[in-house]
């Protein structure tokens, strides 16, 4: 009998796109969407939507919620247009590539006027997605124009 705090139940994302509730799939299972081990897995196969888990999890918590084809070919593209300037940040304020991607993040979030604490690129859906795109291209093109103005708060 165990004492003390009770333990949590495992999460159980539900898919966002017709509500039944993810199977957790590992590499080797049949549903598994990967060739390769990119590890465990939250899986509506028939939507065909994912999400992976948190790395080292022991609870399985996933990273965000789940993603069909369309989000998941956003979400690349978000991150595409958003590293270059972590790159840059952390070339002009020699901190970390994981402060400057998190200073990032919360910028982001600013920009868009949601919650920072959803502003993880995995949380976003659709639609939060493109317009964080149009904002990191829009940047882009302003910092383009003025070099010398800072982008994000110091390391």
């Amino acid at each position: 009998m165990r004492v003390g705090r009770p333990v949590k139940p495992l999460p159980q994302p539900r898919c966002d796109y017709c509500g039944a509730p993810a199977a957790l799939v590992r590499a080797g299972d049949e549903s598994y969407p990967y060739r390769d081990d990119h590890g465990p897995l939250w899986l509506c196969s028939p939507c065909q939507a994912w999400i992976g888990i948190f790395p080292r999890s022991t609870r399985h918590v996933p990273l965000g919620r789940l993603a069909d084809a369309n989000l998941r070919d956003l979400k690349a593209k978000l991150h595409a247009a958003l590293e270059p300037l972590v790159q840059a940040k952390v070339r002009r304020d020699g901190c970390n590539v994981f402060e400057a991607r998190s200073r990032g993040y919360r910028w982001l979030a600013q920009q868009l006027g949601i919650d920072p604490a959803k502003g993880s690129i995995h949380s976003l859906d659709a639609g939060e997605c493109e317009r964080a795109i149009a904002v990191v291209e829009q940047f882009g093109r302003d910092r383009a124009g003025n070099a010398s103005e800072p982008a994000w708060t110091d390391c």
